[in-house]
């Protein structure tokens, strides 16, 4: 049997904590960390160069890098704006070369993040497995989002 739920005011929902209502109102980053850690702790498995001493990190690496993620994705779409909107030749090279140095810079942030983080307890290798990682995870992401919400860009 359930206790009652007590509400602020005659029929409104109860009174959440700020950690709970970003929680309800994000229910698609929730299911990102949980594919992350999965991916993850596969990777930490089947790839000599992955390391994470305990679950523990691994889920705390997880978080970080979903984080991280998020940040580049932002970054990236507003350099992938940009270079759409431009109109010369000068203009687009200059954005395609920023989006290249995004996306390759991205998996350096990330290594040196998880360094300065995490110390030796946690490695995710060089920078051609971290690059494997990321387009993995960044695939299930979307395969998780596509099965569950319709498109692998849902809320």
């Amino acid at each position: 049997m359930t206790e009652p739920v007590e509400s602020d005011a005659v029929g409104e929902p109860p009174a959440r904590g700020p950690l709970r209502a970003w929680i309800a109102a994000h229910p698609a980053d929730i299911v990102d960390l949980f594919v992350y850690v999965v991916v993850l702790n596969l990777a930490i498995q089947y790839l000599p160069q992955v390391i994470s001493e305990t679950f523990t990190l691994s889920l705390l690496t997880a978080a970080l890098l979903k984080v991280a993620l998020e940040v580049v994705l932002l970054l990236k779409g507003a350099v992938l704006a940009r270079l759409r909107g431009a109109t010369t030749r000068p203009a687009k090279t200059a954005f395609a070369l920023v989006l290249w140095a995004v996306a390759a810079g991205s998996k350096l942030v990330v290594l040196w993040l998880i360094d300065i983080v995490f110390g030796g307890a946690v490695s995710l290798g060089g920078f051609v497995p971290v690059t494997l990682l990321v387009v993995v995870l960044l695939m299930s992401r979307a395969a998780v989002r596509r099965l569950l919400y319709g498109t692998p860009t849902a809320p």
